[in-house]
């Protein structure tokens, strides 16, 4: 079985995996695949140097690279269309290893990989939450942390298209 873990940015995906893989579920985070892919070792580092100005001391700097891709929806796209692929392509040579797996996806419905998921369930919180967590966590001022939430499909959408919802409105200890 496959199940999708999706939400947006600032949700809660990440303590959600967490929590998963500490009780000795198998999860593949696509954000990892990605960070991945921007390593010197990667097959599309090159390819990614080649379009963007984003190296420093010879390895690609995510911070960089943010700051060109969130002003700019074209190199937003071109970069998704080098990373996305390989992203895919390492999901779907790990996905079937398990016979129960969690694909902790951010872009799950952005980049339509639900048809890799059984069910899919969506980590859900208040936009305000979101924002609070995105400034406090990274750092982002608000309107860098609205840019990244609204780089992404609204969360009322992927709760409308998810089997399941985690309502992450409160913190661990409740």
């Amino acid at each position: 079985m496959v199940i999708g873990l999706t939400g947006s940015i600032g949700t809660g995906k990440s303590t959600v995996s967490d929590y998963l893989i500490k009780k000795g579920y198998h999860v593949i985070d696509a954000d990892v695949l990605s960070h991945q892919a921007l390593l010197p070792q990667s097959p599309v580092f090159q390819q990614i140097i080649s379009h963007f100005d984003c190296l420093e001391d010879g390895e690609i700097s995510r911070e960089r690279l943010g700051k060109i891709v969130f002003n700019d929806e074209k190199k937003k796209a071109l970069l998704e269309s080098i990373i996305h692929p390989y992203v895919i392509q390492q999901l779907k040579l790990n996905i079937h290893k398990y016979n129960l797996v969690f694909l902790d996806i951010p872009l799950l419905y952005e980049t339509q990989l639900s048809y890799l998921c059984d069910i899919v369930v969506v980590v859900a919180c208040s936009r305000e939450l979101q924002l609070k967590r995105l400034i406090l966590r990274n750092g982002y001022t608000k309107e860098e942390a609205l840019k990244r939430i609204n780089a992404q499909i609204d969360i009322n959408t992927k709760i409308a298209l998810a089997d399941y919802v985690i309502d992450n409105n409160d913190t661990l200890e409740v």
